[in-house]
């Protein structure tokens, strides 16, 4: 069997830096082979079982609970209930309102009221049927137009406001208004949620968890458990997906492990089934929008009015970040002159909702891509051109309502030479004929653009650590706080190290992330995973090289400042069939390993720390003013769809799509992520449709009643995927760019495609979010009735 790690070296010649390169996943082979270790796959010898008795109401008061038949179910160790945590009874990541365990009420169907720790998940199901819980129900609240009406809420509002739109819009020659809602949508990660604990000696713990921020998870298991953050060790091994959905919510299931732990004094695993994965933890938050826009005949937006409302669930989790970020991305790629954005969070009685790729980002591109489509719609021309007429520009129109200056617009740039690779004229003339030609089947084109801030709205969240070793035998490993979760960050910081130390991706072993390793790192979201890890990496292998460079240029014979190093070197000599690591200029060449070992003797430290945070982050909530972005992404897709009128039905024909990515750490690596983000995005918007009972409880809760993008939906060779080419981007990584979310946003476009589609059979409609077949039936015979 050819082992994980030889799967590296094969794409990269010697003497090549692997930077740019097209590798494969650094763990590809092992998730086909079975060889990858997911926190599940751990079974230390003594291990129990944990399991979550839910809350069946969505909203009571506990008046009684009985555990005695539950703890006489053989196998059972304990049964535990608020009152058994014995530090804070919290695992809310922002706003302390989020119990472990129900202390006394209850806020939502599926949430945690009580813990059964057994030898086996049989004995935690027997117990669990078993646990007597008495309430006393009280009204829910439940949807975001109760939730305006009871002016239930979470936190303040965020207004961003510039200018006049109250006498733009009513001085216009134009005026439309409108309400635009999406629904949520289910991570859907292959991995369910899953954490380990393990006891150490005089109280330590350590905790493998499916998590997306391992310091987070550190510090809210300490405070429930009453100890010090030194006290826990989180290891994230990998997980199978996370899409945002184990940023804080993976935190809950490692504190329920960890206080098995304690109570039983033996290692407790907790894993949840997809069903209860899916009806306890929460998803991407629906938005409910109302918007006032006034244009002028060429379209351009003149004033414009916007009221963001989200769901938030029952506890704020990260929602009022969520809403911020919406605020952040109404703009889109377009100019607004005169506007007010406002923001809510409603308060409901449902699971509380978190962070999902894109955090916000989408819900609200998709308000101003819809207030696109109408203004078009209402002055009969064409939306592209409407488009164009409100892109940013040179100043004054280079500036976000927010106030961050938007540099290295390449939108309209990408715009052109995305219409010039397709034909558009000639893909438009298509379309019409075909249209013309067909009275049940309509086929939509569409092209939008996407400009997607990079950073953390958290300021602080903007920094990262790593830890590099070099070994004697000049072999590396390397640790940072970035976690793997499918998407390649492994691969491109393993791409980054074996550049900056100038030595092969063979000598270089990636560890898993944990926080004994580097601390207080931020979460891998944001889309910021390689841009504030990769630099951190970059920054320790710098210090190392530095140590390194007198001990090669003495080895040399050579002044310092004259030994050639590989470090950061895109080609590189061969020595022994290997890149030669120091060369002096008559010839003469070392390999790291002769310099390692050289340094070991002369007692050099060969390990070192890096550390980076993001410059000139700055954002002030109260003024709706600052710089929240370090720099902007940004796509361009065109999305051709094919409707039949008489089933609602619909084939996606075609997707062409250019995206910037700067230059690319890993090729493949992005290709892939614009790829998945795509395809993940057309599922929120045409199929992934949320169904709920009276009480807020999930209904479309397994494979068999909630519908993802399958292979067939994307047709093969439907899908063409472009890198930016001559974009590198200032002030980062190598001048890569973020790429994990912003081509997400770009399934708006699919979404526009299937409107017009609809549209073709009659009069303008406005399809709703998700575009399901039956919603599209519908939209279809709407278009029908209005001609």
């Amino acid at each position: 069997m050819v082992h994980p790690d030889d799967s590296l070296t094969p794409p990269v010649a010697a003497g090549k830096s692997p930077l740019g390169a097209k590798l494969p996943h650094e763990s590809a082979l092992r998730h086909v082979t079975g060889e990858a270790r997911y926190v599940d796959d751990l079974s230390p010898s003594g291990m129990l079982h944990g399991m979550v008795w839910p809350s069946p109401w969505p909203r009571a008061t506990i008046d009684r609970i009985d555990k005695a038949a539950a703890l006489g179910v053989p196998g059972v160790h304990a049964v535990l209930t608020a009152v058994d945590v014995p530090g804070e009874n919290n695992v809310g990541p922002v706003i302390h309102d989020e119990p472990v365990l129900a202390p006394g009420e209850v806020s939502c169907k599926g949430q945690p009221v009580a813990f059964v720790v057994a030898e086996s998940l049989a004995a935690c199901r027997e117990a669990l049927a078993r646990l007597v819980v008495e309430a006393t129900e009280h009204a829910p609240v439940l949807g975001i137009a109760a939730a305006i009406a009871a002016e239930s809420f979470h936190g303040s509002p965020h207004i961003v406001h510039r200018g006049d739109p109250d006498e733009a819009v009513q001085q216009a020659p134009h005026r439309l208004s409108g309400q635009v809602a999406n629904g949520g949508q289910e991570h859907f990660y292959l991995e369910t949620q899953a954490a380990l604990c393990i006891p150490g000696e005089v109280g330590h713990l350590r905790i493998f968890s499916s998590t997306q921020h391992p310091s987070e998870v550190q510090a809210l298991v300490a405070h429930a458990l009453g100890k010090g953050r030194h006290d826990v060790v989180v290891t994230c091994p990998r997980m199978g997906g996370a899409f945002g959905g184990k940023e804080t919510q993976a935190a809950g299931i490692a504190v329920l492990a960890a206080l098995g732990t304690v109570h039983t004094g033996r290692p407790v695993k907790c894993w949840l089934d997809r069903d209860t994965d899916m009806t306890m933890t929460g998803r991407r938050h629906p938005f409910r929008t109302d918007y006032e826009v006034g244009f002028d005949d060429q379209g351009h937006i003149l004033g414009l009015h916007v009221d963001l409302y989200s769901d938030g669930g029952w506890a704020a989790d990260l929602s009022l970040a969520i809403g911020d970020r919406a605020v952040f991305h109404v703009d889109n790629t377009y100019w607004l002159p005169h506007v007010h954005i406002r923001a809510r969070v409603c308060r409901t009685n449902t699971t509380s909702n978190t962070a999902f790729r894109g955090f916000g980002g989408p819900q609200g591109m998709a308000v101003i891509e819809n207030v696109i489509e109408r203004i078009a719609d209402h002055l009969d021309c064409d939306p592209l051109a409407v488009r164009r007429a409100n892109l940013y520009g040179d100043a004054p129109r280079d500036r976000t309502p927010y106030g961050q200056q938007v540099v290295d617009f390449r939108i309209p740039r990408m715009i052109d030479e995305l219409t010039d690779r397709v034909d558009l004229p000639a893909r438009r003339a298509s379309v019409a004929t075909f249209n013309q030609d067909h009275r049940w089947r309509k086929r939509g084109l569409a092209l939008t653009p996407v400009k997607f801030g990079i950073s953390f709205t958290a300021s602080f969240l903007n920094q990262a650590g790593a830890y590099v070793v070099l070994y004697s035998d000049g072999t590396a490993q390397l640790n940072h706080g970035g976690t793997e979760m499918g998407q390649g960050l492994y691969t491109k910081m393993l791409a980054v190290c074996a550049h900056a130390l100038g030595i092969p991706l063979g000598k270089v072993r990636h560890m898993p992330t944990s926080t004994d390793k580097v601390p207080n790192t931020s979460a891998t979201a944001a889309s910021s995973g390689a841009d504030l890890n990769g630099q951190a990496v970059h920054v320790a292998c710098q210090k190392l090289v530095d140590r390194l460079r007198p001990v090669a240029a003495d080895l040399l014979g050579v002044a310092p400042d004259a030994v050639r190093l590989a470090a950061a070197s895109a080609e590189r000599p061969v020595l022994d069939g290997l890149p030669a690591w120091a060369w002096s200029d008559d010839g003469r060449m070392l390999s790291l390993e002769e310099v390692t070992s050289a340094a070991y003797l002369r007692q050099i430290p060969m390990a070192a720390a890096g550390f980076y945070a993001t410059p000139g982050i700055t954002y002030d909530r109260e003024k709706g003013h600052g710089k929240p972005f370090h720099y902007f992404a940004y796509g361009v897709g065109l999305s051709e769809v094919e409707l039949c009128g008489l089933t609602g039905e619909w084939l996606l024909r075609r997707v062409d799509i250019l995206h910037d990515v700067g230059d690319s750490l890993s090729h493949d690596i992005d290709v892939g992520q614009v790829e998945g983000a795509y395809a993940q995005g057309l599922g929120w918007l045409t199929m992934e449709e949320l169904v709920f009972d009276d009480g807020g409880g999930l209904l479309s809760h397994s494979p068999s009643t909630y519908k993802i993008p399958a292979v067939g939906d994307i047709p093969r060779d439907a899908l063409h995927v472009h890198l930016l080419e001559r974009a590198p981007q200032d002030g980062v990584i190598y001048g890569s760019k973020a790429v994990g979310e912003p081509p997400f946003n770009l399934a708006i476009g699919t979404h526009v495609a299937l409107s017009r589609a609809a549209s073709a059979f009659g009069a303008p409609v406005q399809v709703p979010m998700p575009a399901t077949t039956e919603a599209l039936l519908f939209s279809v015979q709407e278009a029908r009735s209005k001609v």
